[in-house]
Parts: structure tokens; C-alpha cells; sequence
């Protein structure tokens, strides 16, 4: 494999009116020169391969978009260098569009009114594909979704999931080296969302496309991603495989239990007996994050169940989502 896109410590500030309150303070904000400098990434670097798909995750306000947006070359980097298939992304543009497909959250480069396949035409020659080409794609989708439905329907009257599929296509219609998906499956059912994941994996797979994946949906980053990078106040905390994530808390187990009564309230007093876990609750069951190196899990549940009557329990490795929560919380040890 060879580096599709080469970052070096790249950062990126962004200078920030110092604003008052009130009507006064607008209007002397009109004329004010006292300004703070923002920090939004900060000395990252990294080398993603061609044919990657690669998690790229933080808490919102970390940095991701900023990151994204150097790529692509809306943004020019306070500092630093950064090569997409070759080329810096800001000063050739036209060059980096033709590389690079993007789904960013709901924005949609379809045309609304028009059916899907006439947009597929309008992105046929803006891009300049070949006929041949184009027919390859348009074969391709027909082996992996059921697209027919869709190509003669206005994308008005498509559904939030079929509208995203859609975007999906148009990202790869050109068989671009690098997809930027910003959020794909927010807001979908679980149905749609599997579709999805599987119809971006099997481009990948089909056509060697690097993936750039941002999200905070766990299922997505477990379903894809063999790679994650996370980044948090701009700095990068963590770049490697999942496992090898994991192997850093691979003492820590989940106790979750179905208690009679509220499990919120319930939840709060379990915080309150066992001070050393992480206690939380959702619609069915309360989750223990016990760290084994500080209690056992065995202990825990004995200490439980003499104030609490436990009707059912399930014990579990740590998740994904878990251990991209704790990294948040305190950083890779």
C-alpha cells in the first residue's frame, strides 16, 4: 500500500472577537481589535494508506471538522504540511475536488426537485466521467443495492435513509480515491443503517476507495473501521486498531442488571455503594463498569445483591463506545 494522504504537524488557529454583553457592547464590538487566538488543531500528524477506512472521532468541538476541511482544501493550515493523492488540497482545489468524494451530515449535492438519476447525469459531466465508466458505476450499484426504485424519484420524496444512500452513490459516482463521510447514518433506523454500512464497506472493498469516517455512533466505527484516530481539544490522544485500543483497559468488564423500580434512581444509589465504578442506566438495564485491577467483579455483584434484588444480569467485555468515553475522560495511560 502507498500513503494516500500525508499529514505533518499540521495546526490551525483561528482568531476570535472578545465580545461584550448588551447593546453597548455590540456596537463597541463593531469597532474592537481585541481579539483571542483559537487553537483548533494542534500539531497533529498522520498517514493514512490507500484503501483505509479510518474512524476519525472526538467529542464535538475536538477538531474534526477543521481537520476535514484542510483535507479537502476549504482550508488553508496555519502551519504545518499536508498532501492528498499527492497534492496540497488548498492550492490546487480543482485537482482535489476531482479526487475526493464528500457526505457531509445533511447536506445534500443532489438537485431536489429532480430525480436521482438526472443528478447522476449532472455529476457525470460536471466530473467528466467516461460513458463507460459512468455504466460501470451504475452497474456496480444495481449489483450491491436495490437502486431502481430510486433513480426515477424526485429526491424531495425520498426518505432521510434513502436520501442518504443516495449521497452515498454520488460520493463514489467518480470513483474517487478518497470519501469524507461526516456523520452518515445519523438519524436512521437500524435497518438503514446496516444497509449502508455494508454498501460503504463493499465500495471500499470493490473499488480500494479510502474512507474517511467521522461519527459517534460505536456501530459504525465497529462495522467499518479497522483504524481509529481520536482527537480532543485539538490534540491527537489516540491513532491505531481497535484491539489494540481495547488492550488498554482489558481489566475493566461490564456487570449489567435488571433491577425492579426505577432504573435511573436506582442507578444513583448503585454510584453511591460501589464509589469505585461507573454506573449507568438505560431504557432496561443498569451498567456496572467494574476495573478488576480495584474490585472483582464477583465481589460487586455480591455486595449488590444483599441491598438490591437483581432479577437478571449479563456480564460483558468492555465496548467500543465504553473505552472511546474513558479515553475522553482521562486520556490513553
Amino acid at each position: 500500500m502507498s500513503a494516500i494522504i500525508e499529514i505533518r504537524n499540521i495546526t490551525k488557529e483561528f482568531k476570535v472577537l472578545n465580545r461584550r454583553e448588551g447593546l453597548k457592547g455590540s456596537l463597541k464590538d463593531l469597532f474592537s481589535r481585541d481579539y483571542k487566538t483559537v487553537r483548533a488543531v494542534d500539531n497533529i500528524s498522520m498517514t493514512i494508506e490507500q484503501g483505509e477506512i479510518v474512524g476519525y472521532l472526538g467529542p464535538n468541538g475536538a477538531g474534526k471538522s477543521t481537520t476535514i476541511k484542510m483535507m479537502t482544501g476549504v482550508l488553508e493550515p496555519t502551519s504545518g504540511e499536508i498532501l492528498v493523492g499527492g497534492n496540497v488540497p488548498y492550492q490546487n482545489r480543482t485537482r482535489n475536488a476531482q479526487e475526493i468524494g464528500v457526505v457531509f451530515g445533511q447536506r445534500s449535492q443532489l438537485w431536489w426537485a429532480l430525480p436521482l438519476v438526472e443528478s447522476f447525469k449532472i455529476l457525470k459531466d460536471i466530473y467528466q466521467i467516461p460513458d463507460a465508466d459512468y455504466e460501470d458505476m451504475l452497474s456496480l450499484y444495481r449489483s450491491l443495492v436495490d437502486i431502481e426504485p430510486l433513480l426515477h424519484k424526485p429526491v424531495r420524496q425520498m426518505s432521510l435513509g434513502q436520501r442518504t444512500l443516495s449521497d452515498i452513490l454520488a460520493a463514489f459516482l467518480h470513483n474517487p480515491k478518497i470519501v469524507f463521510l461526516d456523520e452518515p447514518t445519523i438519524g436512521l433506523d437500524v435497518s438503514m443503517k446496516s444497509k449502508i454500512r455494508t454498501l460503504i464497506h463493499a465500495l471500499n472493498q470493490k473499488k480500494n476507495t479510502t474512507v474517511i469516517l467521522t461519527t459517534h455512533d460505536m456501530g459504525d466505527v465497529d462495522a467499518l473501521c479497522h483504524r481509529i484516530v481520536i482527537i480532543d481539544k485539538g490534540k491527537m490522544l489516540y491513532d491505531n486498531d481497535i484491539e489494540h485500543l481495547k488492550s488498554f483497559f482489558g481489566s475493566y468488564r461490564t456487570l449489567r442488571l435488571r433491577i425492579d423500580g426505577d432504573l435511573k434512581a436506582q442507578a444513583e444509589i448503585i454510584g453511591k455503594e460501589i464509589p469505585e465504578c461507573s454506573v449507568s442506566a438505560d431504557e432496561e438495564w443498569i451498567s456496572v463498569l467494574v476495573d478488576e485491577e480495584k474490585a472483582k467483579v464477583i465481589d460487586v455483584l455480591a455486595k449488590l445483591q444483599k441491598t438490591h434484588r437483581i432479577k437478571d444480569m449479563q456480564l460483558m467485555e468492555i465496548s467500543t463506545e465504553e473505552v472511546i468515553k474513558k479515553i475522553y475522560e482521562e486520556g490513553v495511560k
